[in-house]
């Protein structure tokens, strides 16, 4: 099942724009590569899910860590078909992350460099945003 919040406040939100930079979860905090978003979005829940999957098959849970630095929170609602203006706004049909460029979505720690490279860009096949994969500054 994909990912969704148990509750919410409110059942819809308003859309908003996509503008401006992440200020937040722009930092590697967990792990020692990350993949990073290039431009802003909405990653649906079941995107985020389908590169999770990607991730974990190329990395074993006995020997690497991955976490997931994203959440769909955003009820993106959509009227049915054919259905003629107005009479209000249609039902919450999935659940949505906002993405802006900088955003940290995956992290990856405890294996190599060449298979957290490989497991981050079978996952970067999987979104519909550009990305790239970042790496934790060394420490003296």
């Amino acid at each position: 099942m994909p990912l969704s919040p148990k509750r919410v406040i409110h059942r819809k939100v308003q859309r908003g724009r996509e503008r401006g930079f992440a200020t937040r979860d722009n930092n590697i905090d967990f792990g020692d590569t990350a993949l990073v978003a290039m431009e802003p979005t909405w990653l649906n829940a079941r995107v985020i899910e389908a590169a999770r999957i990607a991730i974990n098959r190329c990395i074993s849970p006995k020997k690497g860590k991955m976490w997931i630095r994203v959440f769909p929170d955003k009820p993106i609602s959509k009227k049915p078909a054919e259905t003629r203006m107005g009479k209000g706004k249609g039902a919450p049909e999935f659940w949505a992350a906002v993405i802006k460029p900088g955003m940290i979505l995956f992290e990856v720690a405890g294996v190599d460099k060449a298979t957290a490279d490989h497991a981050l860009t079978l996952a970067s096949s999987k979104l519909p945003v550009k990305t790239k994969i970042a790496y934790k500054p060394v420490q003296y």
